[in-house]
């Protein structure tokens, strides 16, 4: 994936201790900090600038947004939070880890930037997203995002009607081909090592998917910087336009290792963070949202999730002050009866 940044303008960090602090830029993280800020709480996202969409002309599938590309998207999300008061800082966590507790026995964390800068805050929600590890094929990385998909859903509707091949990685692939014949009538399974029983042939040739056995060696250009086939081990170009492959995703966890969150193996392999309802993960205090914890979710779900964590946060948060209120007030009445009976 691209290190293309999005992140433009940074706001200052606060002093103090804030209610909420937001690891991650993109729809899950703004999401989430747009709750947060909306309820009149201190937020700040850390925002490393590098969504794993950046290299997508636009983002689909989002209804009223379709096509919105994501450097405009987010950059509307980040002046929509500063909009009720919330914070956005370009910089990398280098760690978050758990602080002292408050007097009153209120959760603390703190997370250091790259720069060496810190915060210390009240709750945390991770949204830092994953990266796709893609086949170690020459030709193909320089590609990903363009000629080379992996979601039928957010790029379809763009490569329909083109030549397309799917290059196997594991048995989802065939699933994969399946939906990525729906958009062409011209597709061709490169099984690259990967096994195809008869019954999946038979079925592939019934739907005029053609199976190419031979082990694909590169990915070669069209002379415009575009994809133009991909050639076989035994010498010969195959042509296509468009090569679809399933990414393994893995979780972006650097710097949060502190925390001691929970992971979990993904089918098919990669690793993202475990999650029950609304987010909440095993470490009280830490809440997790978008594709760092829910690989499949596209940006309109991400986005949904951020916001149920955000109001998840908000609302615990409420009971908490609540808590600290009423200790106070009866530490107050305490302190005036002993006053008094002195």
């Amino acid at each position: 994936m691209s290190a293309m940044t999005t992140a433009c303008a940074t706001d200052a960090l606060p002093d103090g201790t804030v209610d909420a602090v937001v690891i991650g830029g993109g729809a899950a993280g703004l999401n989430g900090a747009l709750m947060l800020a909306r309820s009149r709480r201190s937020v700040v996202v850390i925002d490393s600038g590098t969504p794993r969409n950046a290299p997508a002309e636009g983002v689909h599938g989002l209804l009223g947004l379709d096509g919105t590309p994501p450097a405009e998207l987010y950059g509307r999300g980040r002046e929509e939070v500063r909009g009720y008061g919330g914070l956005v800082v370009s910089g990398e966590v280098r760690a978050a880890e758990h602080a002292a507790p408050s007097a009153d026995g209120d959760l603390r964390f703190t997370v250091t930037l790259a720069d060496g800068r810190v915060l210390t805050a009240r709750r945390l929600l991770v949204a830092t997203g994953l990266r796709d590890v893609l086949p170690d094929l020459p030709g193909l990385a320089g590609h990903w995002g363009r000629g080379v998909v992996h979601c039928p859903y957010c790029h379809g509707w763009e490569v329909r009607d083109e030549p397309i091949g799917v290059l196997a990685t594991g048995p989802a692939s065939v699933h994969h081909a399946l939906l990525f014949r729906q958009l062409t009538d011209d597709l061709v399974y490169f099984a690259h090592g990967t096994e195809l029983d008869e019954e999946t042939r038979t079925r592939f040739d019934a739907r005029g998917i053609r199976v190419v056995d031979t082990p694909v060696e590169e990915v070669v250009e069209d002379g415009n910087g575009g994809i133009g086939g991909v050639r076989l081990t035994d010498g010969p170009v195959v042509a296509r336009r468009v090569l679809a492959v399933a990414s393994t995703p893995v979780a972006r966890t650097e710097g949060l290792a502190g925390l001691g969150l929970p992971m979990e193996n993904l089918p098919g392999g990669g690793r993202s963070f475990a999650s029950g309802p609304a987010g909440a993960t095993g470490v009280p205090g830490v809440w997790v949202a978008g594709n760092v914890t829910d690989p499949m979710a596209q940006v309109g779900a991400s986005a949904a999730a951020g916001a149920l964590a955000g109001a998840h946060i908000n609302a615990l948060l409420a009971v908490a002050d609540t808590d600290a209120a009423v200790a106070a007030l009866a530490a107050a009445g305490n302190g005036t009866a002993s006053a008094t009976i002195a």
